[in-house]
């Protein structure tokens, strides 16, 4: 089982064990410094209005990756990264279903997007397990876009 929680200051260290240079080779980003690591984990949920939601994606206590809704951009996108050691277990898509319930749950959003390098096809299926449906390609990444779900009986 896993849950999402707001990242805190105590999750610096773990940061840096999730941003690795593994885990960010797709990511087009270099990987986390302490010091990054420190302001991301004390940072997380203080801007107001708030346009980025970042949590923590936590299994027995033991924060095992990052997921992120960015709302600053003309459609929302989903992104996310996790711990080489968590990968292939299904973390990364349940992350990413529970942060489109927030998305089109209490926020409402019309749509939300999300893409991934095409050298990492593991990231396309996190994302189609989702519930994501594949729209291209766009500046060497391939895109992807959800919208809510209907409501029954319409």
């Amino acid at each position: 089982m896993i849950e999402l929680r707001e990242l805190v200051p105590g999750d610096a260290d773990a940061l840096l064990r999730i941003y690795t240079v593994e885990a960010t080779k797709y990511l087009g980003r270099a990987p986390m410094d302490a010091a990054e690591a420190r302001f991301c984990a004390r940072t997380s949920a203080v801007a107001a209005p708030r346009t980025l939601y970042t949590f923590g994606l936590v299994a027995a206590d033991d924060l095992l990756g990052v997921v992120k809704l960015d709302l600053d951009r003309p459609v929302a996108a989903v992104s996310y990264v996790l711990r080489p050691d968590a990968w292939g277990r299904g973390y990364a898509t349940e992350g990413v279903r529970r942060l489109l319930a927030l998305a089109f749950g209490h926020l409402g959003l019309p749509e939300v997007g999300a893409r991934h390098h095409p050298d990492n096809p593991a990231s396309g299926r996190v994302l189609v397990k989702a519930g994501f449906t594949p729209t291209g390609e766009h500046a060497g990444f391939r895109s992807y876009a959800m919208r809510p779900p209907s409501p029954r009986g319409r």
